[in-house]
């Protein structure tokens, strides 16, 4: 296992120097590697579509015009992890500052409904759970929606977890713990179905 993480880090410092030197191809190896994850950090820490594809695409420029100056001391997905993370952190602490909520609600509209069925009704409760859970997410601090969304969304192990956001691990695991259950406080609010 040791050997393959080493040949992967030597493979992720070899694609930021050939960047460097100006190789197209590497970027875009790092897009089709990296995008959805981006996306999925900005979606989650964002709470909105539409700020979420803002966020990817400010985070992507960043990896652009730092990828030459990565070394290899962590892999390249907790560099870019750390990246996200801290592009979400400035971009929603700035969105805080003007008195703006974490996340605007929007009215989505159906402009061609289909006939209900029960596909359609499993799709609906499905995004209506969705749409619970990224609003209960959007009220957490944001050091515990961090954590959550790093171990309960992206898998994360709690040490690259720990590299990403700078902390120690039983920071990490108190964050997570802390965070699920106010999560867990947060659904519940928002579902009748749930006994309080």
């Amino acid at each position: 296992m040791a050997a393959v993480t080493a040949m992967s880090g030597a493979a992720d410092v070899d694609l930021a120097t050939r960047h460097t030197y100006g190789d197209p191809e590497a970027f875009e190896e790092v897009y089709e590697r990296f995008g959805a994850l981006i996306y999925g950090i900005a979606r989650r820490m964002s709470g909105d579509a539409t700020l979420a594809e803002d966020l990817s695409q400010e985070i992507l420029i960043r990896v652009f015009r730092h990828l030459g100056s990565f070394r290899g001391k962590s892999s390249l997905k907790t560099w870019i992890y750390r990246i996200a993370i801290n592009s979400c952190r400035s971009r929603l602490g700035r969105r805080a500052r003007r008195g703006r909520s974490w996340v605007d609600i929007e009215d989505d509209t159906f402009d061609a409904m289909p006939a209900p069925t029960e596909a359609t009704d499993a799709r609906l409760i499905r995004r209506e759970a969705s749409e619970v859970l990224e609003a209960a997410l959007s009220r957490l601090p944001v050091a515990f929606r961090e954590a959550v969304v790093l171990r309960d969304i992206h898998d994360l192990p709690y040490e690259e977890i720990a590299k990403i956001l700078g902390v120690r691990i039983g920071t990490v695991r108190s964050r997570i713990a802390r965070g699920r259950d106010r999560l867990r406080l947060a659904v519940a609010a928002n579902d009748p179905e749930v006994p309080r």
